[in-house]
């Protein structure tokens, strides 16, 4: 093509000249199409390829970043996130930097891999540019004239997911998996197969390459877990799909099982003693791991005395070692609907850091102080020793708090009754200080939890609904009290330590979520006022679309992460503000506590360890930050997906009883294709399709209302409306619940179940 004489061919024609062999027309063919994707090829009149100009050679610009699927395999379409925002005008005019990617444009990446691409201009369609029907130009962010940008794969730098689970299946001498997670390709050809893998059987395959779009990739069998009716199949389907680890090294089970059970009597010297104190922790029913522990004392002047004892892992899981290694690459615990991942192993997160009641425990304590108003004065942080005194469930707690003086009275035992004084003590502190951080703008994004209740074998048989009552606020109160000392203590030093941020949202994002207030009635001022926002959450508060509405905020805010700046929290209103108090379950934590000592060893504390831990420089707590945020957003993506897969069980369970079920539930958005709704006590959200619709062609979409309204005068289907619904159609794999109202008249014929 660099000769003089050369005339623009066709790809048979060059595969001709080139003297192609036949079995490499295919990957002469991904050739073409690359140097045309790179930019190096012009595709003119014909098909036929020429070298394009130095200068447009020079102008096309490569980026790197993420790539992230659709869940929709019939439209494996996807976005492009840069690692660098700032790297394109376009992505600097973004809220949140994302580019298009077309699913023919998507070459052989597969989610969450990194890649480069090329920014392309969208050309129009064929037809359109042969009839002359080109549309005018649209300005574009950069300032030029053109169409809308999107991007190409032009290369895959790393792949990010190397297992795929799904089911297998084999006919003749061809064998697939095809992937539950509707992100990947909708089916691997197997390399090799376990000989005791059975069609139809869920199994987990090792990817193994993918080197043309135009072929399938290919995976390698290794594990057989089970037919997907069989118990536990579904929720270790989802542990391998994110990459949950099931087992710690031997090395750091080795060096757990060193750790000595019992203290030694020169570590609890050098330690302020609480022993005596009435110490006592709050945790929910089921929780095996008790990593907080309060104590709180009203001065006769009328002022106060806060102290947050956390269990102090730092004291047995050192900096380099296998314990530590192995905690940092899990980033945290993993709490799915039929067991726990812990971060650490068993001997110390149910063991010697756990802070159970009537046993010797070691703790690193925050101790803070506050005038008769609830308004900080002072802090301290100390190595302390505690004896837990009291181990109580959210539920007990609540009960006790709810006494009046004559309930307090009739508790006979008189310990347990100077316990449930010190509890309705620490709520009348912990209600100044949430009056005071919402004073100061934060939000209430809070709201009761659904959990399903499983049986011995994994089977979902009921539901447990939990809501966020005093005894919850309490902690939450005194957490993060404690957690903003300590993120003041880290920042003021000034010392690398790790800070949990919360960027301000997209204005438009906020304005989305409005609407959505509206739709159901709400009046609603500017939402980008802090006050105006609070006053929107204050007015749904107890409302049946309390739940959907607070949903819809929080998608429509930045996701928190760690950071290694400490640049505040919108949803809390701090100023300062990072995780100081799960060290058990977040590594995060375990960092802020060697942070901490270090700042306190530095000033010669009294109870501080002679020498301290090694704490990661500040470029590295960067990538540690970084790493660990990650971590976060699979654990919440795993524990939700078996909440929602088990959830759905519930509902075919207490269905397939009686197919007749009926529920209430509220619209929440509405749409062309049907209504989503929500059930009211079971917070499951599904769809009202339009063609399930009865009576058939009945109802139709009024665009200008949003809402489904019958030609035949019933009423309409909108935003806000309550209505019975029942179980229709379940999709497992997609996640997707269908409902089927019902009418008035027949819904008081069953039993709503919720």
């Amino acid at each position: 093509m660099l000769k003089p004489e050369y005339q623009p061919l066709n790809k048979v024609e060059l595969a001709k000249e080139l003297k192609v062999r036949t079995n490499q027309r295919s990957a002469f063919r991904d050739a073409l199409s690359e140097l045309e994707t790179t930019g190096e090829l012009n595709k003119g009149k014909k098909s036929r390829y020429r070298l394009a100009s130095r200068s447009k050679r020079a102008r096309i610009e490569s980026f790197v970043g993420t790539i992230l699927f659709s869940r929709d395999r019939k439209r494996q379409s996807a976005f492009f996130v840069p690692d660098d925002p700032e790297a394109h005008l376009s992505f600097r005019t973004m809220d949140r930097p994302r580019i298009f990617v077309p699913g023919r444009l998507s070459g052989t990446a597969l989610d969450g891999d990194k890649v480069e691409v090329h920014l392309v201009r969208s050309e129009p369609p064929r037809w359109e540019r042969h009839a002359g029907l080109r549309p005018p130009r649209r300005p574009d962010p950069t300032g030029e004239t053109g169409d809308e940008l999107h991007a190409k794969v032009v290369r895959v730098i790393s792949r990010t997911r190397t297992r795929i689970v799904g089911k297998f299946y084999a006919k003749g001498s061809r064998a697939t998996v095809v992937p539950d997670d509707g992100r990947l390709p909708t089916s691997f050809r197997l390399t090799s197969i376990l000989p005791e893998a059975n069609p139809g059987d869920v199994v987990v395959a090792e990817f193994t390459g993918w080197d043309s779009p135009h072929n399938p990739p290919t995976a390698a069998m290794i594990e057989v877990l089970g037919r997907d009716t069989d118990p536990g199949v579904d929720i270790l389907a989802v542990i391998h799909r994110f990459g949950l680890p099931l087992e710690f090294p031997p090395a750091v089970l080795h060096e757990a099982e060193e750790i000595p059970e019992t203290i030694a009597p020169e570590e609890i010297e050098r330690r302020e003693d609480w022993r005596a104190r009435q110490v006592f922790t709050i945790d929910p029913e089921d929780a095996r791991d008790f990593d907080d522990a309060i104590c709180v004392t009203e001065k006769s002047d009328g002022t106060w005395e806060l102290a947050v004892h956390i269990a102090d892992v730092s004291h047995y899981v050192k900096s380099g070692t296998a314990l530590d290694r192995e905690a940092q690459r899990r980033g945290n615990s993993v709490y799915l609907a039929d067991r726990v991942i812990p971060m650490l192993p068993e001997k110390l997160s149910n063991g010697v850091c756990s802070l159970k009641p009537g046993v010797d425990r070691l703790t690193h304590a925050a101790i803070l102080e506050f005038d008769a108003a609830g308004k900080p004065t002072g802090s301290r942080f100390a190595s302390a020793v505690i004896c837990s005194h009291r181990r109580y469930s959210y539920e007990e707690a609540f009960g006790l708090m709810s006494l009046d003086d004559r309930g307090v009275e009739a508790v006979s035992d008189e310990k347990e009754k100077s316990l449930v004084v010190h509890l309705k003590r620490a709520w009348r502190l912990a209600a100044m200080l949430r009056e005071k951080r919402f004073a100061n703008g934060a939000l209430d994004l809070e709201f009761a939890e659904v959990k399903v209740v499983l049986d011995e074998q994994g089977h979902a048989v009921g539901v447990k609904r939990s809501d966020y009552d005093e005894s919850h606020q309490l902690i939450e109160e005194f957490m993060l009290a404690a957690n903003e000392a300590v993120a003041l203590e880290t920042k003021n030093a000034p010392a690398p330590s790790l800070y949990r941020v919360h960027e301000d949202p997209d204005p438009g994002k906020l304005q989305d979520f409005a609407e959505q207030a509206r739709a159901f009635g709400h009046i609603v001022g500017d939402v980008s006022n802090r006050a105006e926002l609070q006053k929107l959450l204050a007015n749904v508060r107890g409302k049946l679309e309390e739940h959907s509405l607070k949903i819809a905020l929080l998608k429509s805010l930045r996701r928190a992460a760690y950071s290694k700046d400490s640049i505040g929290h919108y949803g809390l209103a701090k100023v300062n503000y990072t995780h100081f108090t799960s060290p058990i379950r977040r590594y995060a934590d375990l960092i802020v506590h060697r942070a901490l000592r270090r700042i306190l060893s530095r000033r010669h504390e009294p109870t501080a360890p002679a020498f301290a831990d090694r704490t990661p420089a500040f470029e590295e707590m960067g990538a540690i930050a970084e790493h660990i945020s990650r971590t976060e957003r699979v654990a919440a993506e795993a524990e939700q997906e078996t909440q929602r897969l088990k959830m759905i069980e519930y509902l075919e369970h207490i269905c397939g009883e009686d197919d007749e079920t009926v529920f209430d539930a509220t619209v929440f958005e509405v749409r062309p294709i049907g209504a989503f709704a929500e059930l009211d006590l079971l917070m499951v959200k599904g769809m009202i399709r339009k063609d399930d619709l009865p009576p058939r062609d009945e109802y139709f979409f009024d665009r200008g209302r949003e809402e489904f309204r019958s030609r035949a005068g019933g009423p309409p289907i909108a935003v806000g409306q309550r209505l019975k619904v029942r179980l229709y159609r379940v999709n497992k794999s997609r996640g997707f619940v269908d409902f089927v109202p019902v009418s008035e008249n027949q819904g008081k014929r069953v039993r709503s179940r919720g």
